[in-house]
């Protein structure tokens, strides 16, 4: 099977390439960047000969570099929470014009990368993929409720469109240190919110093999909840300070309290240039509202067995400080390990 990819250079990307090759199909990259391919494939020992320099938002230019292909992973978007993203624009441009080709061409199956953001706000103490589209304003949120309306159509119209939804994705090997690799080295350096919500997890190697478990044909429209554990912030806490053996800040603070400290970082954004912080008022609604995502159909469907917080998490800090991203203090044991350091 020739599988075409997009946004192979990113984490879930690159990890699912890799997942992929592995399998034995053959790849065919479409990227903006041909240096990147192979400083981010290079790496990792993972070779793709086939490589098409397109930008998804050049409709005609997508259409050609899946043709030839037998099935398509769409994983490319611009993951950017803050108020000045252009990703609704980007991410919906693409999401059609990747989808949209692949559905003419009759590629078989079409596998969507959607996330959990675009369920959310979550309507029981559960998410699940039959779950209504979300209700999310910034930028990124609306792109991704745009791309599952319009992946959810396909569906409606018989088309093969595989959706999955991750939830948070960590692990080793962040090309773009994203949100994940960024919120987690945020919690070490400064602490832990004791608040409502928690962490729905997924390690980046078990959402690699389910997407490459999902190139299948023949199975018609499906969705994939990718939900990985869901920990509350202070079992979170608890654990990365058993991990580290060090002990972690934690900040008690109830859900108003962080809802107005994200309004207040809104409104910065908006009135001082260059202001940059994490914690906007829909990322808090994130932090306190987050709950657990059910899998449970994806892992018998796909045979995926999710492996422990421990396991990924550890992981996750030991790349952080290896690649120079966190003060090896900040990981106590784990940045003392031989080959830990950068």
């Amino acid at each position: 099977m020739r599988v075409a990819v997009t946004g192979g250079t990113g984490f879930v990307g690159s990890h699912a390439v890799e997942a992929l090759v592995q399998t034995g199909a053959r790849v065919r990259l479409l990227a903006r960047d041909a240096e990147k391919v192979r400083n981010v494939l290079g790496v990792r020992g993972v070779e793709v000969e086939d490589v098409r320099i397109v930008d998804m938002r050049d409709a005609e230019g997508s259409r050609s570099a899946l043709k030839g292909c037998d099935a398509v992973l769409h994983a490319a978007a611009l993951v950017e929470i803050g108020l000045r993203s252009d990703a609704q624009a980007a991410n919906a441009e693409g999401n059609r014009n990747i989808l949209g080709a692949a559905c003419e061409l009759g590629l078989d199956p079409i596998v969507y990368i959607s996330s959990v953001a675009a369920l959310f706000p979550p309507r029981g103490p559960v998410m699940r993929p039959s779950d209504p589209i979300g209700e999310l304003t910034s930028s990124y949120g609306r792109s991704k409720t745009e791309g599952e309306r319009y992946a959810r159509e396909l569906q409606e119209a018989g088309q093969p469109v595989t959706i999955v939804y991750p939830a948070g994705v960590y692990g080793p090997d962040d090309p773009g240190l994203g949100a994940g690799a960024r919120g987690l080295r945020d919690r070490l350096r400064f602490g832990w919110p004791l608040s409502t919500g928690g962490n729905a997890c997924i390690d980046v190697r078990d959402l690699a093999t389910l997407l490459a478990r999902s190139m299948e044909a023949g199975r018609g429209p499906r969705r994939y909840m990718a939900g990985g554990h869901f920990l509350p912030w202070a079992e979170e806490a608890d654990l990365c300070e058993e991990l580290t053996g060090r002990g972690v800040r934690r900040i008690r603070a109830s859900p108003a309290m962080l809802h107005r400290a994200g309004a207040l970082v809104d409104w910065l954004q908006k009135h001082i240039p260059g202001f940059d912080y994490p914690l906007t008022k829909e990322a808090a609604h994130f932090v306190t509202d987050s709950v657990a995502c059910d899998s449970s159909e994806t892992l018998r469907d796909l045979g995926i067995v999710f492996r422990p917080s421990a396991e990924t998490l550890g992981d996750a800090i030991r790349w952080l400080v290896r690649a120079g991203h966190l003060n090896p203090r900040y990981a106590g044991r784990l940045g003392t390990e031989p080959g830990s350091q950068a």
